[in-house]
């Protein structure tokens, strides 16, 4: 019997290191504590899918509830995020930009005669988590703001489930059309000449739609003057390009979650997630989708031979129907790499940062190169040895060397080009 107690806690142990271990390529580093912060979000997300199947709670709003958990849990421990990051001088206000919430992050160089840069920027978390208000998105502001005497507005645009495309789209180019306005830029001290839009993932998709939307309202009397993509998502007509294929069991963004996470933003069925996995929503007679439109996100052709292997194409013959009717499937505001290029040749300078362990890394690269054919100058910071999330993995205790290298790299390119 005094064997007992010894079995269970080997047992236990086993099943925990087999839950925990997913193969990484060798070449990411302090894969433990990837492998570790992966299986307490599949932890959340079971439990959150749980509770959603019981008739609980919203799933997503589950997941948030465990993000929250786990921030006082840090904090109990004495390390929130604005303990891990302290820079007396810069002042922080939660105000709104025509009702739309914004943290705003100001200098402490101050504006005295002196005109500063500006910088909107639109968090990730897949249009449905997330907060620029939180956790590195806050440290991250906090140190551009110091290091490049930067005005920052991070913007908190509405999220899944409470609203669905084109919303939180809606909500960020409001946001950044008040942001440029002569009267904000002069009251902040900001050079109009020196403003730049920026976001990670499904923010990288709303910088990237709102650039482009700003770069031809001809309203506007100001516009960006650089954007910076990390790892954006922006399309949804292929989900088996090669880096969707090479990466689709990655930890953080495996192909799965990145396929509902867009039927979730476009407000539609999430039943259908099988056919799209499979194409079936971009078959070849799809109607509206000419080969002009379809060479727009045509890997075959916008992607170098290292990064297409030996992938080939899918492309369905005949979808479903249902499928087919994706809502906001075409919308460039929604898949900004759909448009066309005179709408690409009118964006600002750009800085995309892909990576090679993510899904979304033939998307950055497509983009970067149709913005290149276009007359765009493209500064494309390819990172082999990262994943999806990795920029975001600055402050304690998931804090990893290549998050600090990606964001010193992303620092760095704004204190030259902005």
């Amino acid at each position: 019997m005094r064997l007992m107690p010894i079995v269970v806690t080997v047992v236990f142990t086993v099943a925990l290191a087999y839950y925990i271990y997913t193969p990484l390529p060798d070449a990411i580093q302090e894969q433990w504590k990837l492998m570790i912060l992966d299986a307490s979000f599949r932890t959340a997300m079971h439990l959150a899918s749980l509770k959603h199947w019981l008739g609980i709670d919203h799933y997503i709003t589950s997941i948030r509830g465990s993000m929250a958990v786990f921030e006082g849990t840090i904090k109990g421990f004495g390390s929130s995020e604005s303990d891990s990051v302290v820079i007396p001088g810069v002042k922080v206000s939660d105000i709104d930009f025509v009702g739309i919430p914004v943290r705003l992050y100001e200098p402490p160089a101050g504006g005295e005669g002196h005109l500063r840069r500006g910088l909107m920027y639109f968090h990730g978390g897949g249009w449905a988590l997330g907060s620029g208000k939180k956790g590195s998105y806050d440290a991250n502001s906090r140190i551009v703001s110091d290091e490049l005497n930067t005005v920052v507005v991070s913007v908190e645009y509405r999220l899944y489930p409470e609203v669905h495309f084109p919303v939180p789209y809606l909500d960020c180019l409001a946001a950044a059309k008040h942001f440029l306005s002569p009267e904000v830029l002069a009251k902040y001290a900001i050079d109009p000449e020196r403003v730049a839009v920026a976001g990670d993932s499904a923010g990288g998709n709303l910088a990237a739609a709102v650039a482009q939307a700003i770069s031809l309202d001809d309203s506007m009397s100001v516009k960006f003057s650089v954007q910076a993509l990390i790892y954006p998502v922006l399309q949804a007509l292929d989900f088996s390009t090669p880096s969707y294929i090479q990466n689709q069991h990655m930890p953080i963004l495996p192909r799965t979650l990145m396929v509902r996470f867009w039927l979730q933003y476009l407000g539609a069925d999430l039943s259908l997630l099988p056919q799209l996995m499979v194409n079936n929503h971009s078959a070849s007679h799809h109607s509206a989708i000419t080969p002009e439109l379809r060479s727009r996100a045509d890997w075959t052709t916008l992607l170098a031979q290292k990064y297409k292997k030996n992938h080939r194409p899918v492309v369905a013959e005949k979808g479903s129907n249902e499928a087919l009717k994706v809502p906001g499937l075409l919308d460039v505001r929604a898949s900004p790499l759909l448009a066309g290029p005179e709408v690409l040749a009118k964006c600002p300078r750009a800085y995309v940062i892909t990576c090679e362990y993510d899904v979304l890394r033939d998307d950055g690269l497509m983009y970067a190169r149709r913005l290149q054919d276009a007359g765009v100058t493209v500064t494309n910071d390819h990172i082999e040895d990262s994943f999806h999330g990795g920029f975001s993995l600055t402050v304690w205790p998931m804090e990893f060397d290549v998050g600090k290298r990606m964001f010193r790299g992303y620092l760095n390119w704004l204190q030259n080009n902005l």
